[in-house]
């Protein structure tokens, strides 16, 4: 039989300030809120298919389970899974992220999010103490984890840097970010705690890891078990994390070709390292020129006077496109940042302009709502 998700005897599992305890019976479709009695009632029949969050008839079988992703779009998209692709990373992670019984670990974002689902059946797998945080405000998030003295946190970069905007970060003791490549300021505020980013998918779990020797550019080195490839500027990733196909009617955007799935990011492998540019759909052509508006933002990210930054391309007669850049943070700072663009980037690929915001549209994952924000200006 295939392997199965449990409810490790030693584990604990907190939702907000209160205990939940195991149920009896469960599978199928789960509401995400309250999010603790949903996870356990996705663990309390062992191996049935369930879904925590979403709409439509549920298409896993025993042996396996839907999880969500919304992608840049908004619209949440059904990603069909084996235990068994989970089940490999975690016996990794126990050792690698020290998650055990004992161990309190905690997620800062709702069960319809991948990442904070997979760090939840992780640690409830491996019988740790959980402690899901989702829903609380970024201040009150920062106190639990003092107060409750969590260890490893499972978090994306925007969710941190709310948090960080919120007080000061806790001393934990490792901190597991995914979802966007993590910029040297935010790093910097995260302290002491040694912090572990990671290169992944919905599609595809884990698919590189950072560690001590990692250059501050890539992404990191070939996750255990997982094999790499980069064909034309396209990354290739086989590996047994892998998803099995999309659920409901979206077609979804992987590929698969001769058993190496695609989940259109290009970059390069270099050292044994790799080292992304950006995702193929975001890719603009400025005077015949390709640009990755990704690696804009993240150099953006670490100017001071920015606290969000997108960077979204505009019609031009003679280039085609020009890139503006959109930022929430201090506009007096607005002449020294398009100083260092140009300084940095050259004339080519230097936003021409800057639109200042004090609020950030946002999707349920905390990433940026590009769509929304290219609505608003016009881009």
């Amino acid at each position: 039989m295939a392997g199965h998700f449990c409810w490790h005897g030693a584990a604990r599992l907190f939702d907000g300030e209160a205990e939940v305890l195991p149920l009896a019976s469960g599978g199928g479709v789960i509401a995400a809120c309250p999010a603790g009695p949903a996870l356990a009632q996705a663990l309390a029949r062992p191996g049935a298919g369930f879904r925590i969050g979403g709409t439509g008839e549920l298409e896993a079988v025993a042996g396996e389970f839907e999880t969500l992703t919304s992608g840049s779009s908004g619209a949440p998209r059904r990603i069909l899974r084996s235990m068994d692709s989970w089940l490999g990373s975690f016996a990794v992670n126990a050792g690698l992220f020290g998650i055990g019984p004992g161990v309190r670990v905690a997620v800062l974002g709702g069960l319809e999010q991948s990442l904070a689902l997979y760090g939840a059946l992780e640690a409830l797998h491996l019988g740790a103490e959980l402690h899901l945080l989702a829903g609380m405000r970024p201040d009150r998030q920062a106190a639990a984890l003092a107060a409750r003295r969590v260890e490893v946190l499972y978090a994306t970069p925007a969710q941190l840097r709310l948090m960080v905007e919120a007080a000061d970060f806790p001393a934990l003791r490792r901190v597991v970010v995914g979802g966007s490549k993590l910029d040297p300021g935010l790093r910097a505020a995260l302290g002491p705690a040694e912090v572990r980013e990671f290169y992944g998918a919905a599609e595809a779990s884990f698919i590189t890891l950072s560690g001590p020797g990692t250059p501050e550019a890539s992404v990191g080195a070939p996750y255990p078990g997982v094999e790499l490839e980069v064909r034309g500027g396209e990354v290739r990733v086989r590996s047994p994390y892998l998803f099995r196909r999309y659920a409901g009617e979206d077609p979804g955007g992987a590929l698969w070709c001769d058993g190496w799935l695609s989940v259109g990011e290009r970059g390069r492998l270099e050292g044994g390292f790799l080292y992304l540019s950006g995702r193929a759909g975001r890719m603009v052509t400025v005077a015949d020129q390709n640009v990755f508006p990704e690696e804009i933002e993240l150099f953006l990210m670490g100017l001071g006077g920015v606290e969000r930054a997108a960077v979204l391309p505009r019609p031009d007669p003679l280039r085609g496109v020009h890139l503006v850049a959109v930022l929430r943070g201090d506009p007096a700072r607005e002449g020294e940042i398009l100083a260092a663009c140009r300084g940095r980037l050259g004339a080519l690929k230097a936003p021409k302009a800057v639109i200042w915001r004090a609020d950030w549209p946002v999707l349920p994952s905390g990433k940026t709502d590009f769509r929304a924000l290219a609505g608003e200006i016009g881009a």
